[in-house]
């Protein structure tokens, strides 16, 4: 992990790579610092909701509120405040080892789940503090500041072009280029390998 990483001390950095001086912090008056503190939570934001990182996955029992929907389901259940997408990647009612998701049953309208399950627990995209997130992540995020603080900073459009590339290689990669594709691999290593459970044609030539 890239341990003692911050906001200030990571847009400090993009700033270095772009020839700028760092921060002292986000209040000193600088249209530097006014940039990167406008800027960067969103930033953040969206490259952690670009892949599913192993990283910034968590599971919760959700709390169910007092209000009864209006519509066909029973429950309500309230998403966490730290998601960073709209809904949960996976859905079960029990918490047991080898439990399997639900892909029915239930629906999120706004920041609610809705079913008629009496306990729902859930694996969500959540919102990871910069000391956790690990150091292939890191430089990523630094290369994908670099490229859109790179023309309000040094009014070069040339250099944000310049880190564009290195962050998410050329247009044809579709944004899965550059240090995004190597951070992608870096981060698969962490992931477990998935077996074929229950698969039909394995049934068939097994009968």
């Amino acid at each position: 992990m890239a341990t003692g990483d911050t906001k200030l001390s990571i847009c400090s950095d993009a700033l270095i790579m772009l020839g700028a001086k760092p921060l002292s912090s986000f209040s000193e008056g600088t249209d530097a610092a006014q940039i990167c503190d406008r800027l960067y939570d969103d930033q953040r934001d969206f490259v952690l909701s670009l892949y599913p990182w192993s990283f910034s996955y968590k599971k919760i029992q959700l709390a169910r509120t007092v209000n009864t929907p209006v519509t066909e389901w029973t429950y309500e259940y309230s998403l966490p405040s730290d998601r960073i997408s709209s809904g949960p990647r996976a859905l079960f009612t029990t918490s047991s080892a080898g439990a399997r998701p639900v892909n029915e049953g239930w629906e999120v309208y706004e920041d609610k789940v809705l079913t008629d399950f009496l306990t729902v627990y859930v694996d969500y995209q959540f919102r990871v503090s910069e000391d956790t997130m690990p150091t292939y992540f890191i430089q990523l995020l630094k290369y994908w500041l670099c490229w859109h603080f790179a023309e309000a900073v040094t009014d070069q459009i040339t250099k944000a072009q310049y880190y564009q590339t290195i962050a998410v290689g050329t247009a044809s990669e579709n944004m899965r280029g550059g240090m995004t594709r190597q951070a992608m691999s870096m981060d698969g290593q962490n992931n477990t390998i998935q077996s074929f459970e229950d698969f039909p044609l394995i049934s068939v030539r097994q009968s």
